[in-house]
């Protein structure tokens, strides 16, 4: 027995921040289609995939069937049941949980986190509204479809059945309708059977040379039908515990199977992308009934007056066929596989896809990055914005692209980014995200007025952003978190869209808590957020505490061509953002000695009366006028930092080395003057 509960503390694992740049209403399945349900009452279809979201369609029109999005997940949905007659949908997730939602309504009642793994597969007794699910943890829970539609907020445990002895993850499964028999199949190549109803180990079935994929049964629960990657379609006789017929109507792997209630016909698809109808008792009657554009995923028959079939594919489009049965006339054996031609070539019905992104380069302002999708399609986003910056369009050379937008700027690693579910996921994790520090010039942000070259945590204030809306990042001004003063900015320089999915999750494993950036501000939510959020987040978006920056150490010589020698080497350190300038600034003012007459050379000459910040520009205008600092004889741009200098100049294991010089010859005999003096104290 194991038991759920609906919610829990993080623990002691790390915790990271993640959030999906999207659409605000993603109309389309954005990657492959792991699975489909059909509702004949309302005409509705089901489906779900690597998008991580479940879509409802209207069957009734092809021109524009999207009804609405069910969102919760955070991985792949893997599979999808409907249950009390199309009332309840319950998921499974490679996010670890199955979720169960109120079909009519969209909305996710409960989250079940018994598996301690990806959860690939569903199988549904209708008659005892009884579901299974099993996944890579190796394990299968049975579930009481009624109990867990009663599951509240604050009633949320449920006690469930667990079937053992699998040696390996299982990717399929199924039971029939009135519950007796339960099949699953994995990688272990084998069909391993229970009765349900007492957790009871009832047989082995050995045959298979590869991992079983998709698994059948017939109502009475005496025949199964299973698929593999081996590509074969076997039919086995429970009662007898054989396999009883071997099915080689495939060329690659058989991913999905479907049967009619007779249980006369299969249908089959899979990586070869041919969808075929076989007679059970004879395989050599079968119908090629179409070629998809794809590997299928998931069939759905349509049992009804015209019967078809629902095709998920790695594509991100579904389409109905026809389900054409093969004729009992046929001769046995008249065709072998290479005579058979598609039946239909155009779906009855087609829901269409969207672009996948399958590839991405983050530039080097660790701001931006450049995407590329499954239709083509380059466009730029921007990170600190959570948002789409420009369509590029298709005829754009990806690789030129980052030529051209690639800048001699050096910006640490803060983020990491994901694909799996075809839009772009960033990950922002303690031991990186306040690595880079910029100033609101360089951001260039728009709203921004302050004429000072303030610096700022851009991933401090992203997660500000992130956190907008919740109550306790807005704690009262002057307050900390814990009654004591706060430090830092009080609010993001940054905006993301309301919309924005925000994870929290265990770093490589479950998900703790996902809602929509705008939500924050909900009563369950801030409930929610109160448990979930780390303190490292804490710190920064509730108690207002700034990270430190980051020194970078450097010595400071005289170039060699100045022919001084220096006296000692001593080692300085700095911020990592400091400007080329300031060191040059420091070398004439500190290290030679130049500063103190700086203010008689201003402009008005009234230096007494001139304003620090003034005094400050002067000096280093002057300073530049002066002097040179290079690094491995390149001459360095005064507006370059320490670790653009570092990154794209030294290049190298060590401390940075920086060496300064005259401009001008008659500067030379200043520089003798001043060389051994105050060169360490900065």
């Amino acid at each position: 027995m194991a038991t759920h509960r609906g919610s829990g503390s993080q623990g002691r694992k790390k915790v990271q921040v993640s959030f999906v740049m999207r659409d605000e209403v993603e109309r389309h399945h954005r990657s492959g289609v792991n699975a489909v349900q059909f509702d004949p009452l309302l005409n509705r279809l089901y489906t779900a995939g690597r998008d991580s979201i479940v879509r409802i369609w209207n069957t009734h029109t092809n021109k524009d069937p999207y009804i609405l999005s069910m969102e919760h997940h955070t991985d792949w949905v893997n599979d999808i049941v409907l249950c009390c007659n199309g009332r309840t949908l319950i998921s499974a997730s490679s996010d670890t949980t199955v979720k169960v939602w109120n079909a009519h309504k969209g909305f996710c009642m409960s989250t079940l986190r018994t598996h301690k793994d990806y959860v690939k597969a569903l199988a549904y007794a209708r008659d005892r509204e009884q579901v299974a699910s099993a996944g890579l943890d190796r394990a299968i829970f049975l579930w009481d479809v009624n109990t867990l539609t009663a599951l509240t907020a604050s009633n949320n445990t449920v006690t469930t059945s667990s079937l053992t002895g699998n040696k390996d993850s299982i990717y399929s499964l199924a039971m029939n309708a009135p519950g007796t028999i339960i099949v699953s199949g994995s990688t272990e190549k084998v069909l391993r059977v229970w009765d349900p109803r007492t957790c009871q180990k009832l047989m082995k079935l050995k045959g298979h040379a590869d991992n079983v994929k998709a698994l059948v049964l017939n109502r009475d629960g005496t025949q199964c039908l299973s698929g593999s990657s081996d590509g074969t379609i076997r039919l086995w006789s429970l009662g007898q515990q054989r396999c009883v017929a071997t099915f080689r109507v495939h060329d690659e792997g058989v991913w999905a199977l479907q049967a009619n209630d007779s249980f006369s016909v299969v249908f089959s698809g899979g990586r070869d992308r041919q969808i075929w109808a076989t007679d059970v008792r004879n395989q050599d009657n079968r119908v090629l009934i179409c070629e998809e554009k794809a590997p299928v995923l998931k069939l759905e028959l349509c049992d009804m007056d015209q019967p078809s079939l629902w095709v998920a594919t790695t594509d991100s489009s579904i389409r109905n066929w026809p389900a054409k049965v093969p004729s009992s006339t046929r001769n046995s054996g008249e065709y072998g596989n290479d005579s058979f031609h598609p039946v239909f070539t155009q779906p009855e019905f087609t829901i269409k896809g969207g672009p996948s992104i399958r590839q991405y380069y983050i530039l080097n302002d660790r701001r931006h990055i450049l995407t590329k999708d499954t239709d083509e399609c380059v466009a730029l986003w921007d990170v600190l914005t959570a948002s789409k910056v420009k369509e590029l369009g298709r005829n754009v050379d990806f690789e030129e692209e980052i030529k051209v937008r690639s800048k001699m700027v050096f910006v640490p690693n803060w983020f990491t980014v994901d694909l799996k579910t075809g839009l772009l996921t960033i990950h922002l994790e303690e031991s990186d995200c306040f690595a880079a520090w910029m100033s609101i010039r360089e951001l260039d942000m728009p709203q921004q007025t302050d004429p000072s070259d303030t610096k700022i945590n851009i991933g401090t204030s992203l997660l500000q952003a992130l956190l907008e809306h919740w109550p306790k990042a807005h704690l009262e001004d002057g307050q900390d978190g814990n009654g004591g003063e706060k430090t830092g900015n009080s609010g993001s320089v940054f905006a993301v869209p309301g919309h924005t999915p925000v994870i929290f999750s265990e770093v490589g494993g479950r998900t703790l808590f996902r809602l929509l950036c705008r939500d924050a501000g909900g009563e369950t939510e801030q409930m929610l957020l109160n448990e979930t959020v780390p303190p490292w987040v804490m710190d920064v978006v509730v108690q207002k505490n700034v990270p430190k920056f980051n020194k970078i150490p450097f010595f400071l010589q005289p170039h060699a061509s100045t022919g001084i020698k220096p006296v000692k080497k001593d080692r300085l350190s700095a911020s990592d953002m400091i400007q080329v300038r300031k060191v040059i600034e420091h070398v004439y003012d500190k290290v030679l000695g130049q500063g103190s007459d700086s203010g008689s050379q201003t402009a008005n000459g009234n230096s007494q009366d001139a304003k620090e910040g003034e005094k400050d520009e002067d000096l280093a205008s002057i300073a530049e006028e002066r002097l040179e600092l290079l690094c491995n004889d390149v001459v360095l741009d005064p507006n370059m930092d320490l670790r653009t200098v570092k990154h794209f100049i030294w290049k190298q294991t060590g401390d940075l080395t920086l060496h300064y010089r005259p401009l001008a010859k008659k500067d030379l005999h200043s520089f003798c003057k001043y060389s051994s003096l105050n060169q360490g104290d900065t």
